[in-house]
């Protein structure tokens, strides 16, 4: 009973010092998206923001589906993670062809958590997203022949 008290204390002092849109802005990765519903988006980057609490990249893919173009969202991690991994602010410019493997929105908007992109020279980056990262390891072990 101590702790539901110390962590509604917390949660009041981060109301109440202006944390609210932080608070709940953030969210956790299960909530947002479904590890069930891998997706791979072959397109052009519009823009990338290097922001907090998760980086965005914006991208133009071709539905092979449908062939109407549709732009996506695709959710990375946080600034510093990208840093550990050997980002910058101008990795993705506007532009640039990648492939994104990643994992749909609950929602079935065009929105995405990335685990991994890849380049046309067969480069391949993290974009520092743990959870993400988890769900595609837990994907290819649950399709491992």
């Amino acid at each position: 009973m101590k702790m539901i008290g110390v962590r509604a204390m917390l949660l009041g002092a981060l109301l109440a010092f202006g944390g609210a849109d932080a608070a709940l802005a953030h969210h956790s990765f299960g909530a947002e998206f479904d590890q069930d519903n891998p997706v791979v988006l072959d397109g052009t980057v519009t823009r990338f923001e290097w922001s907090n609490p998760h980086s965005k990249i914006h991208l133009d893919v071709v539905n092979p589906k449908t062939g109407q173009r549709e732009h996506w969202r695709i959710e990375g991690g946080a600034p510093s993670a990208l840093l550990r991994r050997g980002w910058t602010r101008e990795s993705l410019p506007a532009g640039t062809h990648i492939v994104v493997k990643a994992f749909r929105a609950w929602d079935d908007d065009t929105r995405a958590s990335a685990a991994e992109i890849s380049f046309p020279n067969g480069a391949r980056m993290s974009l520092g997203n743990p959870q993400a990262e988890s769900a595609q390891a837990a994907a290819a072990r649950r399709h491992r022949p």
